[in-house]
């Protein structure tokens, strides 16, 4: 028993192992903006959730926008 338990954690320790010189790096060319309008308009639960914030920042952002415009119409004359 106990060389069955021996070669297999052997085993799972070699699996665990990696060869980093042979991978090469990918990386995710989607915005976090992206990836969370992709997960907003999926199935998954609390997605719709995700896209209820997405809304709110948007909105957000066009206020802050609307503000900024204002304060340097006043500030010009």
């Amino acid at each position: 028993m106990k060389a069955i338990l021996l070669i297999v954690s052997i085993g799972v320790t070699l699996g665990c192992g990696s060869d980093t010189s042979s991978k090469t790096v990918t990386r995710d060319t989607l915005t976090e903006r992206q990836r969370d309008s992709i997960l907003a308009n999926s199935k998954i639960p609390g997605a719709r959730g995700v896209g209820s914030a997405l809304r709110a920042s948007d909105s957000v952002g066009a206020h802050v926008q609307r503000v900024d415009s204002v304060a340097s119409d006043t500030t010009d004359h």
